[in-house]
Protein backbone atom coordinates (compact mmCIF):
# COMPACT_ATOMS: atom_id res chain seq x y z
CA UNK A 1 0.00 0.00 0.00
CA UNK A 2 0.93 3.44 0.14
CA UNK A 3 1.74 6.47 2.75
CA UNK A 4 -0.95 8.81 2.92
CA UNK A 5 -0.70 12.60 3.88
CA UNK A 6 -4.21 13.43 3.63
CA UNK A 7 -6.41 11.73 5.74
CA UNK A 8 -9.36 11.80 3.57
CA UNK A 9 -7.25 9.57 1.03
CA UNK A 10 -6.53 6.91 3.66
CA UNK A 11 -9.76 7.03 4.47
CA UNK A 12 -10.67 5.49 1.06
CA UNK A 13 -7.88 2.95 1.12
CA UNK A 14 -9.18 1.29 4.78
CA UNK A 15 -10.67 -2.16 4.50
CA UNK A 16 -14.39 -2.77 6.28
CA UNK A 17 -14.60 -3.88 9.66
CA UNK A 18 -10.85 -4.08 10.71
CA UNK A 19 -9.18 -1.94 13.37
CA UNK A 20 -6.60 0.32 13.00
CA UNK A 21 -3.55 0.88 15.06
CA UNK A 22 -2.02 4.29 16.65
CA UNK A 23 2.08 4.73 16.84
CA UNK A 24 3.36 7.12 19.38
CA UNK A 25 7.32 6.49 18.02
CA UNK A 26 9.77 8.04 20.29
CA UNK A 27 13.57 7.37 20.56
CA UNK A 28 13.63 4.71 22.81
CA UNK A 29 9.96 3.24 22.68
CA UNK A 30 7.05 3.02 20.81
CA UNK A 31 3.42 3.03 21.78
CA UNK A 32 0.75 1.39 20.51
CA UNK A 33 -2.72 2.04 20.84
CA UNK A 34 -5.52 -0.15 18.81
CA UNK A 35 -9.24 0.75 17.76
CA UNK A 36 -12.12 -1.70 18.34
CA UNK A 37 -13.71 -2.59 14.64
CA UNK A 38 -16.18 0.05 14.57
CA UNK A 39 -13.19 2.79 14.32
CA UNK A 40 -15.10 4.43 17.72
CA UNK A 41 -13.02 3.91 20.58
CA UNK A 42 -8.35 3.81 20.72
CA UNK A 43 -7.54 1.82 23.88
CA UNK A 44 -3.66 2.09 24.76
CA UNK A 45 -2.02 -1.56 24.35
CA UNK A 46 1.38 -1.78 25.15
CA UNK A 47 5.05 0.41 24.85
CA UNK A 48 7.53 -1.46 22.40
CA UNK A 49 11.18 -1.14 23.68
CA UNK A 50 12.92 -0.08 20.44
CA UNK A 51 16.24 -2.14 19.15
CA UNK A 52 16.43 -0.85 15.52
CA UNK A 53 14.05 -0.91 12.88
CA UNK A 54 13.92 -4.19 11.10
CA UNK A 55 13.35 -6.14 14.92
CA UNK A 56 10.78 -3.05 15.63
CA UNK A 57 8.97 -3.20 12.11
CA UNK A 58 8.26 -7.10 12.81
CA UNK A 59 6.80 -6.59 15.88
CA UNK A 60 4.50 -3.94 15.00
CA UNK A 61 3.25 -5.91 12.04
CA UNK A 62 2.76 -8.45 14.44
CA UNK A 63 0.76 -7.00 16.48
CA UNK A 64 -1.09 -5.47 13.61
CA UNK A 65 -1.63 -9.32 12.24
CA UNK A 66 -3.08 -10.66 15.56
CA UNK A 67 -5.64 -7.65 16.23
CA UNK A 68 -6.70 -7.91 12.97
CA UNK A 69 -5.62 -4.23 12.04
CA UNK A 70 -6.66 -2.59 8.84
CA UNK A 71 -4.29 0.62 9.04
CA UNK A 72 -1.66 2.35 10.62
CA UNK A 73 -1.53 5.98 12.40
CA UNK A 74 1.44 7.40 13.07
CA UNK A 75 1.87 10.34 15.57
CA UNK A 76 3.77 13.47 13.21
CA UNK A 77 5.58 15.43 15.73
CA UNK A 78 5.15 18.83 14.49
CA UNK A 79 6.58 21.92 16.26
CA UNK A 80 4.23 23.95 17.95
CA UNK A 81 4.02 26.42 15.18
CA UNK A 82 2.96 23.65 13.03
CA UNK A 83 6.49 23.49 10.88
CA UNK A 84 8.24 20.14 10.64
CA UNK A 85 11.20 19.26 12.24
CA UNK A 86 14.11 16.36 12.41
CA UNK A 87 11.84 14.23 14.55
CA UNK A 88 8.81 14.91 11.60
CA UNK A 89 11.30 13.78 8.80
CA UNK A 90 12.28 10.77 11.21
CA UNK A 91 8.83 9.74 11.80
CA UNK A 92 8.11 10.02 7.77
CA UNK A 93 11.03 7.74 7.02
CA UNK A 94 9.91 5.29 9.55
CA UNK A 95 6.48 5.11 7.66
CA UNK A 96 8.14 5.11 4.02
CA UNK A 97 10.84 2.08 5.81
CA UNK A 98 7.30 0.17 7.21
CA UNK A 99 4.85 0.65 4.16
CA UNK A 100 8.07 -1.62 2.28
CA UNK A 101 6.89 -4.26 4.46
CA UNK A 102 3.21 -4.36 4.47
CA UNK A 103 -0.14 -3.46 2.40
CA UNK A 104 -2.05 -1.85 5.39
CA UNK A 105 -2.20 1.81 4.41
CA UNK A 106 -0.43 4.60 6.67
CA UNK A 107 -1.56 8.27 7.49
CA UNK A 108 -0.23 10.51 10.14
CA UNK A 109 -1.91 12.26 12.45
CA UNK A 110 -0.20 15.93 14.93
CA UNK A 111 0.49 14.70 17.71
CA UNK A 112 1.43 18.17 19.49
CA UNK A 113 -0.04 17.91 22.43
CA UNK A 114 -0.98 14.24 23.26
CA UNK A 115 1.71 13.53 25.35
CA UNK A 116 0.79 16.57 27.50
CA UNK A 117 -2.73 15.35 27.32
CA UNK A 118 -1.86 11.74 28.50
CA UNK A 119 0.44 12.78 31.25
CA UNK A 120 -2.80 15.04 32.79
CA UNK A 121 -5.27 11.77 32.12
CA UNK A 122 -2.47 10.07 34.27
CA UNK A 123 -2.14 12.59 37.19
CA UNK A 124 -5.99 13.03 37.17
CA UNK A 125 -6.19 9.07 37.55
CA UNK A 126 -3.58 9.58 40.44
CA UNK A 127 -1.33 6.87 39.01
CA UNK A 128 2.64 6.72 40.77
CA UNK A 129 5.49 8.55 38.96
CA UNK A 130 6.44 5.37 38.46
CA UNK A 131 3.79 4.08 36.55
CA UNK A 132 2.88 7.28 34.68
CA UNK A 133 6.55 6.27 33.02
CA UNK A 134 5.77 2.53 32.10
CA UNK A 135 2.35 4.00 30.34
CA UNK A 136 2.86 7.45 28.80
CA UNK A 137 4.03 6.34 25.41
CA UNK A 138 1.12 4.07 24.80
CA UNK A 139 -1.52 6.43 26.54
CA UNK A 140 -0.18 8.77 24.07
CA UNK A 141 -0.59 6.73 21.44
CA UNK A 142 -4.01 6.56 22.64
CA UNK A 143 -5.07 9.86 22.27
CA UNK A 144 -3.41 10.24 18.62
CA UNK A 145 -5.44 7.12 17.52
CA UNK A 146 -8.61 8.85 19.24
CA UNK A 147 -8.04 12.03 17.31
CA UNK A 148 -7.96 10.05 14.20
CA UNK A 149 -11.02 8.00 14.82
CA UNK A 150 -13.03 11.28 15.27
CA UNK A 151 -11.95 12.90 12.40
CA UNK A 152 -12.57 9.66 10.33
CA UNK A 153 -15.86 9.38 11.46
CA UNK A 154 -16.83 13.24 10.56
CA UNK A 155 -14.87 12.03 7.00
CA UNK A 156 -17.36 9.12 6.31
CA UNK A 157 -20.30 11.50 7.48
CA UNK A 158 -20.06 13.74 5.34
CA UNK A 159 -22.10 13.42 1.97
Amino acid sequence: MTVFDDIGDFAAALPDHRALMGLDLGDKTIGVSVSDLMLSVATPLETIRRKKFGVDAAALLALADKRNVGGLILGLPRNMDGTEGARCQSTRAFARNLSRLTDLPITFWDERLSTVAAERALLEADTSRRRRAEVIDHVAAGFILQGALDRLRHIKAAP
